[in-house]
């Protein structure tokens, strides 16, 4: 009897232990989800003083991680989303990918040392279709890496900007809810990849109106008229300003100057309205989100997911009296970044110093993939899991879609420099702050009264730009140094004017895409 009972453990512990082994070496799935336009400090996660309701990220964020330090490097044109998401689909820096086909603002493109030729099958759809995962994406049209967007096995594309459910964010959300049914209908068990992609809250911000109610707002459209002052808006930015002091290289960029609902100004009814718009848009994302985390559930795949949520790059909406994203402030070259899955802490928080480029390295890390040689990301997998604080100690951030050499920032510690240079009109500007004394990056313009008054903010003495205060003379020096290190690491081919030449050569750049009917020959009439 004794040995019969052995016999049947004997055969049972194999198969238990196979279970077992079946379950461990199943591989998880991941959803990357990003916004169009979003500052970090939209959220209360980042940003206490703020009115947004987003319950579903808010919920997320207790129950994964929050990364405080996140960021997109930059970018060499206005529309700064497009070489931010040529940076996600390669996992490369700035100065290392493509541009649209036809237009030169990268002066490396084709460069074959610095931009591989053969990069497209090294691109994030590539590497997780040859692993075996189903890849699907939605997001909005343009601004992004065409070449690798077609690689997506699903591919539903289509700019939603509208304040219905059928023109605005819920159409991307039905897109992944569709797929998803699909999935379950044919009992498909393969690992995915979902890029899930919104329009908004990317201008025009015509919100739901419901939603604008909410916020006070209202989709205005009348340039002759300011929008009506409504006490449900949300407060002026603690940083705000009714103009930004000098020509930060690119003043006249459609985000600055043409938004409908804007139209350069920066008044208080306007941005408070707009702030409201942008508000109530980024609400009905995260209600989208959640139906889809909703969908995932049903399907007992929540638990196997790696969420991701984040935005393509930061926005100003009245903060150092800027609106758009050709800028360095925090406010815009950070971005949201929270992260949960399996093995990923509740309510835990790091500092990361990541960017976005890092996505491709982290989702392979996570995915047990092996990331392609090309990827110059580092894999943050070490810091959702608890075994590091950070991946990098300095960051380096680009804008040069203006004026060049544009506008340059270095971040190491808690000292933060910004220099901007415009050769043509002879404009030269650096700043420095200390992050942890001044967050907020006041300068001398929040300390006005009137601006105190209209924000409630009561700045410290030196919470402003220190480049020119003696006491901080050697910081001053140091980041300098830093700077121009961070800029030949990463093959800037521009220098500012207190900065050594290095011997480059004069880059040159083409704005514009090429038409390529223009040099067709004519027909004879």
């Amino acid at each position: 009897m004794k040995t019969i009972t052995i016999l049947i453990l004997t055969l049972l512990i194999p198969a238990a232990s196979f279970e077992t082994c079946k379950a461990a070496s199943k591989r998880p799935n991941i959803l990357f989800i990003i916004a169009d336009d979003q500052s970090p400090f939209d959220f209360k996660f980042y940003n206490t003083r703020s009115v947004m309701n987003a319950p579903v990220l808010e919920k997320m964020a207790s129950e994964g991680m929050v990364i405080d330090g996140a960021y997109q490097m930059g970018s060499w044109v206005g529309g700064v989303c497009t070489a931010s998401r040529h940076m996600i689909m390669t996992g490369r820096t700035l100065w290392h990918v493509p541009d649209k086909s036809g237009r030169i603002m990268n002066p490396h493109v084709n460069n074959s040392k610095m931009v591989p030729p053969n990069l497209i099958k090294y691109t994030l759809p590539a590497v997780f279709n040859k692993a075996g995962y189903d890849t699907m994406r939605t997001c909005k049209n343009g601004n992004s890496y065409e070449a690798a967007n077609k690689l997506f096995e699903v591919r539903r594309d289509g700019t939603r900007r509208g304040g219905t459910d059928e023109g605005g964010s819920a159409w991307h959300a039905e897109q992944v809810l569709d797929y998803l049914d699909d999935r379950e209908s044919t009992k498909d068990t393969d690992p995915f990849f979902i890029y899930f992609g919104f329009s908004h809250p990317h201008d025009v911000r015509d919100g739901k109106p419901d939603l604008l109610a909410k916020y006070g707002a209202v989709n205005h459209n009348n340039k002759e008229a300011f929008p009506p002052a409504n006490a449900k808006q949300p407060p002026l930015p603690v940083n705000y300003l009714p103009k930004h002091p000098f020509d930060n290289s690119h003043m006249n960029v459609r985000d600055e100057v043409a938004v409908k609902g804007v139209w350069g100004r920066r008044d208080e009814l306007t941005i408070r309205n707009e702030i409201g718009r942008q508000f109530a848009c980024s609400e009905n994302i995260d209600i989208q989100i959640g139906r889809v985390l909703k969908k995932l559930e049903a399907m007992g795949e929540i638990d196997n997911t790696y969420i991701i949520y984040t935005a393509d790059h930061g926005m100003a909406i009245g903060r150092h009296g800027l609106q758009g994203k050709q800028n360095l402030y925090d406010h815009t070259w950070r971005i949201p970044f929270i992260v949960k899955g399996p093995g990923v802490k509740a309510g835990a928080r790091a500092k990361g110093n990541i960017f976005l480029l890092d996505v491709l390295s982290a989702a392979c890390d996570l995915a047990g993939i092996k990331a392609p040689a090309t990827s110059e990301g580092i894999s943050f997998k070490p810091v959702i899991e608890g075994k590091k604080s950070a991946v990098r100690d300095t960051l380096y951030g680009v804008y040069c879609g203006g004026g060049r050499p544009g506008s340059r920032c270095v971040k190491k510690g808690d000292w933060k420099l910004i220099k901007y240079e415009v050769e043509k009109t002879g404009m030269k500007h650096t700043q420095l702050f200390n992050l942890k004394d001044n967050p907020q990056e006041f300068m001398k313009e929040h300390h006005v009264s009137a601006v105190k008054a209209l924000t409630g903010a009561e700045p410290g003495p030196e919470q402003i730009n220190l480049a020119t205060h003696p006491k901080y003379s050697n910081k001053l020096k140091e980041m300098e140094s830093v700077l121009l290190s961070e800029m030949r690491r990463h093959d800037d081919p521009y220098r500012f004017w207190n900065q050594p030449d290095d011997g480059l050569p004069v880059p040159t750049f083409r704005e514009k895409v090429k038409n390529k009917r223009q040099n067709r020959p004519k027909k004879n009439k």
